[in-house]
């Protein structure tokens, strides 16, 4: 029985990473428009005065609140609603990957000085590199770099 769902939670995962890689690209320049503002500087300042357990709460509040945005984009697509379940999407991914992995930036020190966080990291990140090693992945992820060259002259972002 589990070796017959090894092939389906692997390919589950490579399409939940997948496409948080291919949000990523867009996420990156708001990320990185967001972290020149102004009221982000105070927000930074705060977020660094934080312990780790709070700064943990900070994390995973958006995270907790943004996560669920795929299940419910796609029951709104499968029930009819694209353009909806699309839009929410969309939104909800962009704004997950910008608000949590700017969260994690600014308090990676904190977060990985709490041993169950650094432990689910440590594995998190030996299941990316397991993903990363499939000459499957590795053509998504050339094409996505091809993608992403050919729309540099057309927007400047």
């Amino acid at each position: 029985m589990l070796r017959a769902l090894k092939p389906v939670l692997f390919i589950l995962a490579a399409i939940y990473f997948g496409i948080d890689e291919l949000f990523s690209v867009a996420a990156r320049p708001i990320a990185a428009w967001l972290a020149r503002q102004h009221f982000f500087h105070r927000f930074r300042d705060w977020s660094h005065s934080l312990r780790p357990y709070a700064a943990l709460a900070l994390f995973a509040v958006p995270l907790l609140i943004l996560e669920p945005v795929k299940p419910i984009a796609a029951y709104l697509a499968a029930t009819g609603h694209f353009a909806a379940g699309a839009t929410l999407f969309v939104v909800g991914e962009i704004l997950k990957l910008v608000l949590v992995e700017r969260l994690f930036q600014l308090n990676r020190r904190k977060l990985m000085s709490i041993a169950a966080f650094a432990w689910c990291y440590v594995h998190l990140c030996a299941i990316w590199s397991w993903l990363e090693s499939f000459a499957v992945w590795q053509s998504v992820r050339r094409t996505i770099l091809t993608l992403q060259r050919r729309r540099r002259p057309l927007f400047r972002i």
